[in-house]
C-alpha cells in the first residue's frame, strides 16, 4: 500500500506538511516545538523510505520483529525470583541474572522481591509525619482488645514479619498476601491469648506466646503453600485497657512487693538456718568431746586406783607410807607450816611466838588477795 495519493501528498498523514492545517506558529508568533518535532520525524520517514516499495515494507516488518523479538531479554535482580508464565499459566522460575522469555502477548515474567522483610501491623497503624521525620502511631480498638483465658481484657499490639520462600505458590496461591498474613495472625493471636492468663502476657510470658504464635501461623500458611515464611512475631504492646490501667498497675506494684517481702523473708531464713546449723553441730561437738574427756579421766582414775590396789596388796606398808606422803603433799603443799622438831629439848616447854606468826599469816593472805 502506498502512502501517495491522488493529490501528490508524500505525507504519511495524508496532507503536504507545507498545507497542513496545523500551523507551525503559534498565536506569539514563534515556531511550536512539538510541530517541529513531527517535521523532523515526517523528513526523516521521507529520507529513509524515498520510495513506497514492498521492499521497505518487509524492512520495516523486520525491524519490527527484532525488536518485538529482543523485548524478550530480561534481568532479574538478586533480591527477585523471576516467574514466567505463558498465556497465564506458570512455566518456570528463573534465579538472578540475565534471562529470555517469548515476548508478550506469548509469555510475561512476574520478579517478586524475595529477600526483603515485609511488616504487617495488628491492633496498630504507623504513618510518617507530613512536618518531621517521626511517625505516628494509630490505635485500632477493634483489633486491639482480646479476652485472655481468665476472662480480662488486654490491650495487644504486634507486628508480622514475613518474606517469600517460594515465588510461583505466593503469586498463584495467594490473592491478597498482605489480608491474608494479616487475617491469619489475628486470628492465631486471639486464640493463644484467650487460652493464656493475663500475667503471663504482660510480663515474662510475652516471648512463649510470640513464638507460639509464629509456629502456628507458619503451620496454617504452609497447609495453603502460601510460599509465605513467618520470620518473626513482635508484640509491640501488651497493656490492660487504659480505663483500668492506673488500678491494674497499683495491684502490680503491690504484687511486686509482696514478691520483694518473700524473697528478703527466704533471704533471711537461708541465712540464719545454716548458721543455727552449725551452732548445734558445734554444740553436739563439744559435748561429744567433754564425754570423751570425762570417760577418759574416769578410766584413768579407775586404771590408776586399780594400779595402787595391786601395789598395795603386793607391799602394803610401801604402799600404804606412799599414800600417806602423797596425801600430806596435797593437803599442806600450799598452807603456810610451823614444825616443831620433838627434840628441841627434853623438860622445857617450846616457846611459839603466835601473835607474830598469825600475823605474819594475814600479811601473805592479804598479799594473795591482791596478786589475784
Amino acid at each position: 500500500m502506498s502512502w501517495s495519493s491522488n493529490n501528490g501528498d508524500d505525507s504519511p498523514w495524508g496532507k503536504n506538511s507545507k498545507d497542513n492545517s496545523r500551523s507551525s506558529y503559534n498565536g506569539s508568533g514563534r515556531k511550536n516545538n512539538n510541530d517541529d518535532f513531527f517535521d523532523n520525524f515526517q523528513e526523516k520517514l521521507k529520507n529513509l523510505f524515498p520510495k513506497k516499495t514492498p521492499a521497505s515494507l518487509s524492512l520495516v516488518l523486520l525491524i519490527l520483529i527484532s525488536i518485538w523479538a529482543v523485548s524478550g531479554f530480561y534481568r532479574v535482580g538478586t533480591d527477585e525470583q523471576g516467574v514466567v508464565t505463558r498465556f497465564g499459566e506458570y512455566v518456570r522460575t528463573t534465579e538472578p541474572g540475565l534471562h529470555y522469555h517469548l515476548p508478550f502477548p506469548v509469555e510475561s515474567v512476574s520478579k517478586p522481591k524475595v529477600t526483603r522483610v515485609n511488616r504487617i501491623e495488628v491492633g496498630f497503624r504507623t504513618s510518617q509525619s507530613q512536618f518531621s521525620q517521626n511517625q505516628q502511631t494509630r490505635q485500632v480498638p477493634e483489633e486491639a482488645l482480646m479476652l485472655t483465658g481468665d476472662e480480662n481484657i488486654v490491650d495487644l499490639n504486634f507486628t508480622v514479619f514475613w518474606i517469600i520462600n517460594d515465588a510461583k505458590d505466593f503469586l498463584f496461591n495467594v490473592r491478597n498476601p498482605v489480608a491474608t498474613i494479616k487475617s491469619i495472625g489475628e486470628s492465631v493471636m486471639r486464640e493463644k491469648i484467650g487460652q493464656t492468663p493475663i500475667d503471663p502476657i504482660l510480663s515474662e510470658g510475652k516471648s512463649i506466646v510470640e513464638e507460639e504464635v509464629k509456629n502456628k501461623a507458619q503451620s496454617v500458611l504452609d497447609y495453603y503453600n502460601s510460599g509465605i515464611l513467618i520470620t518473626q512475631v513482635q508484640l509491640q504492646k501488651a497493656d490492660p485497657p487504659e480505663l483500668v490501667i492506673e488500678s491494674y498497675r497499683d495491684v502490680q506494684r503491690a504484687k511486686t512487693d509482696e514478691q520483694r517481702l518473700k524473697n528478703e523473708a527466704e533471704a533471711y531464713r537461708n541465712d540464719i538456718i545454716p548458721k543455727a546449723r552449725g551452732e548445734a553441730e558445734k554444740k553436739v561437738q563439744e559435748a561429744e568431746a567433754y564425754k570423751q574427756e570425762v570417760v577418759a579421766k574416769a578410766q584413768g582414775e579407775a586404771q590408776r586406783f586399780i594400779s595402787v590396789y595391786d601395789s598395795y596388796k603386793n607391799s602394803k606398808d610401801v604402799t600404804r607410807e606412799r599414800i600417806y606422803l602423797e596425801t600430806l603433799e596435797k593437803t599442806l603443799g600450799k598452807i603456810d607450816k610451823i614444825i616443831v622438831d620433838k627434840n628441841a629439848g627434853s623438860g622445857i616447854v617450846p616457846y611459839l611466838p603466835l601473835p607474830e606468826l598469825k600475823k605474819k599469816m594475814k600479811n601473805n593472805t592479804n598479799q594473795d588477795t591482791v596478786n589475784e
